[in-house]
């Protein structure tokens, strides 16, 4: 473990290298992320040996099956990381734009510009990939990174980071920019450096991203829980219907963008829900009904408590609601604000759902499982944030950058706008 005096100097030397990536051009950014991914290529044997020790050592340690699920890492997933990656760099450069370009008074000129935070600090659970997907933004937005990945994937995240280092090492950005933390203690220290850390991004459970907000004075951004819903309703097409709340469920379901709650519409829960059971069990997931589904289809009780858990794994709990205004107060109730669905034929139906869900993606007649930064085109995301205040959703580049205010004159003085014979200001955009 690092003393407090050391994570000061890394934390130090993190910020350095990020203010002189704050002003590197877009095409050395560019090149160091090709350099990058390059490297990662060329360790992709010791990567894929890091991580089955991780892997070996978590079956060992009998970590939770979703858990494990998000920390392997095979050829074929890094494959994908590293793709992610070089499509980070397809990406415009956020940094640099002008957002407003006015004159104040002639010679007087006002430009807001888009520039880096400064110093990110990440902390995730076991999900080595997160590893290169943070890092790939981080330098694309001109922002330095200190990454705490769980300790269940230490070897792999330590692999990754020295493979990204020596991309860099070739490049014009320092190496420093990217920076690997290795105990949990080392979060605490992380939590005390406002001075040098501009945000902290969580990735994890509920107690854990609370844990994070109530124990540092840097701004926090991120998600606790990801309890996600899919509403059939009355007028939904029922072969469309059991496609996509299969996906939605099957398809990865250790994601915080899996479905946890289903919501039937009444008028066609007798015929619907035996499709869709078959096709869950078919699947093997774990079936909890209320008592009105129990009455259609045997299966568990569901509890309170089931409305309220994401479980992040085969397990699917199953509400027949009587209307669309029901399933909105459900999922506005139990809801963790991160992604809900409808699934429906009817555009006023849908547009009503769309509208009054208080969520960051609220989507129709397709799959919880699209909220993603990768499947909406940002190349990777640093988290999901369900906050109120944007960022929202899927956070990739755009999320990263802040402005500052520019203003340029010719001995332009306040006092010449103020008073009885003040000059009035043009106001004028360019």
């Amino acid at each position: 473990m690092m003393t407090s005096h050391s994570l000061t100097d890394l934390a130090q030397q993190t910020r350095q290298a990020a203010q002189k990536l704050a002003v590197v051009s877009t095409e050395a950014k560019n090149q160091a992320l090709e350099a990058v991914a390059e490297a990662l290529e060329a360790a992709t044997a010791d990567i894929i040996t890091a991580n089955k020790t991780d892997c070996q050592q978590a079956e060992i340690d009998g970590v939770p099956k979703p858990l494990y699920h998000r920390l392997k890492m095979d050829a074929t997933k890094l494959k994908s990381a590293i793709t992610g990656l070089r499509n980070v760099a397809k990406l415009p450069d956020p940094v640099g734009k002008i957002q407003i370009h006015r004159e104040l008074d002639e010679g007087l000129i006002l430009k807001r510009l888009t520039c880096p935070l400064g110093v990110l600090g990440v902390v995730f659970e076991a999900r080595p990939d997160a590893v290169i997907q943070i890092s790939a933004l981080a330098i694309k937005s001109g922002n330095g990174v200190i990454l705490k990945g769980g300790k269940e994937a230490t070897n792999t995240c330590q692999v990754l980071v020295k493979a990204i280092q020596a991309g860099l090492a070739k490049t014009a950005i320092n190496p420093n920019a990217v920076q690997l933390l290795t105990t949990r203690e080392e979060i605490i220290e992380l939590l005390k450096l406002d001075e040098y850390v501009d945000l902290i991004i969580p990735r994890g459970s509920n107690a854990f991203v609370r844990f994070i907000q109530e124990n540092t004075r840097i701004p926090v951004l991120g998600h606790a829980d990801g309890i996600c819903h899919v509403y059939i309703d009355k007028l939904a097409e029922l072969q469309k219907a059991v496609k996509i709340t299969v996906d939605a469920k099957t398809n990865y379901p250790a994601a915080c963008n899996a479905v946890e709650t289903l919501l039937v519409h009444s008028d066609i829960a007798a015929e619907f829900l035996p499709k869709v059971v078959g096709e869950l069990q078919q699947h093997n997931v774990e079936l909890r009904g209320d008592e009105r589904t129990q009455n259609i289809t045997p299966m568990p009780a569901a509890t309170a408590e089931d409305w309220s858990t994401e479980y992040c794994d085969l397990i699917l709990s199953i509400k027949i609601v009587d209307s669309l205004e029901e399933a909105i107060a459900h999922i506005n109730t139990y809801g963790s604000k991160h992604t809900e669905a409808i699934v429906t034929e009817d555009a006023e139906t849908a547009q009503t759902f769309l509208d009054f869900v208080d969520a960051a993606g609220v989507f129709h007649n397709c799959s919880t499982r699209f909220a993603d930064g990768f499947r909406y085109g940002f190349g990777a995301e640093v988290g999901i944030s369900t906050q109120q205040m944007p960022p929202r959703g899927p956070v990739g580049l755009e999320g990263l950058v802040t402005y500052k205010y520019k203003v340029v004159g010719n001995g332009h003085i306040a006092a010449t706008y103020s008073g009885e014979n003040a000059k009035p200001f043009t106001h004028k955009d360019i």
